[in-house]
């Protein structure tokens, strides 16, 4: 039986914000949706079987890392990351781009063999080219992936990320070429250009002579304020293609997923509500609570009365705060579940707003609070 081709529609639009529907042979993913980070194969400290409790629709692997742990050749063997991991999830899978970035002291670039460095693990060497970036991503068997890019540190230097974003260009060339046809997959482009609005303009008008499924703001989230995040999406909204799905990469807070929204992204993915669990931030609709503060030594109120999906509310504060303070695993894992059970209902609440002709009132309500 032919699998079910990639596709997106739009259902209902509140000016820019937009409730959509995207299309995969592996089930239906609702828009604006947020998608938890398994970097290593594994949304850490929970199981897939919660993390779809939580309503995720969609999680997202990291090209990068599972090419130096566990090796391609070894989740390839066993028909995929979905097979690997035991999800049924759809996957989406990044190229590799951020961490020729972040971990820029391992590496160095070069324009036809793309980034090569040494794993920070044991230092062995590898070449990451837009090619070899999509046979990883197609061998691990995601659903959508992303082209390789360069994503530049901040910077004001004009002619760096200028030059940065011509490389992404040259490499998103090679990427499609390199992806192919494969219709029940999705290849997504990444706008470059740092903080600069031509750049990003061209950028995204070079990407649509190329044609791709899809297409994510990168190059955000790497040191900039939310003010100048909002001035790069304001930029781009009226220019992003209407019928195709908009993602913006690595980003963010609550304040900062609603922003985005009323810009008309679509997409998001980032660690926070997962780095933010195991060190003891939770996440609720009243705002941040750091679990660890001794306040909450004599609370023995739930940590969040609104969540609606788990019984967490059996869970004091004052019970919460002691699994942190003896390092005890169970509150890694309650607070990671929680906070990614709140940032599903923050989506699932935007999308509600978004059908009901309501999100800018939403939005002014808790972009400031959460």
């Amino acid at each position: 039986m032919a699998l079910k081709k990639f596709a997106f529609n739009i259902l209902k639009k509140d000016k820019y914000a937009r409730c959509g529907l995207i299309e995969t042979h592996r089930g239906n993913i609702k828009t604006p949706t947020f998608m938890p980070v398994g970097t290593q194969a594994t949304v850490k400290a929970c199981t897939v079987d919660d993390i779809k409790k939580t309503g995720s629709e969609i999680i997202l692997g990291n090209t990068y890392h599972l090419m130096i742990r566990p090796g391609v050749e070894r989740i390839k063997r066993i028909g995929g990351l979905h097979n690997f991991m035991n999800c049924d999830l759809p996957i989406l899978t990044d190229s590799g781009g951020f961490q020729v970035m972040s971990l820029s002291k391992l590496n160095r670039i070069d324009r036809e063999k793309g980034a090569i460095f040494n794993s920070h693990i044991d230092g062995k060497k590898f070449y990451l080219s837009p090619e070899e970036s999509i046979k990883i991503q197609l061998d691990l068997n995601s659903d959508i992936l992303m082209i390789m890019d360069e994503c530049p540190k901040n910077s004001k230097n004009y002619e760096l990320i200028k030059e940065s974003m011509y490389l992404s260009l040259y490499w998103a060339k090679r990427s499609k070429k390199a992806f192919g046809k494969n219709p029940h997959k999705a290849l997504f482009g990444i706008i470059q250009g740092g903080l600069f609005d031509d750049l990003r303009i061209e950028s995204l008008n070079e990407l649509l002579k190329i044609e791709f499924d899809g297409y994510a703001v990168g190059g955000l989230a790497v040191g900039e304020t939310q003010a100048e995040m909002f001035k790069v999406l304001e930029n781009l909204k009226d220019k992003l293609p209407f019928g195709k799905p908009h993602y913006l990469m690595g980003v963010g807070t609550p304040s900062d997923i609603l922003g985005a929204v009323k810009r008309g992204i679509d997409m998001f993915d980032c660690v926070m509500p997962t780095r933010s669990g195991r060190t003891g931030l939770a996440f609720t609709w009243n705002g941040r609570v750091n679990i660890r503060n001794s306040k909450y030594q004599n609370d023995d109120t739930p940590l969040d009365k609104n969540c609606k999906k788990f019984n967490l509310n059996k869970y004091s504060k004052n019970y919460l705060n002691h699994l942190f303070n003896t390092n005890e695993i169970l509150g890694s894992m309650l607070l990671t579940l929680h906070n990614i059970n709140f940032y599903q209902e923050l989506m699932s609440s935007i999308r509600n707003h978004i059908q009901n002709g309501t999100f800018d009132e939403f939005h002014d309500k808790y972009v400031d609070k959460l």
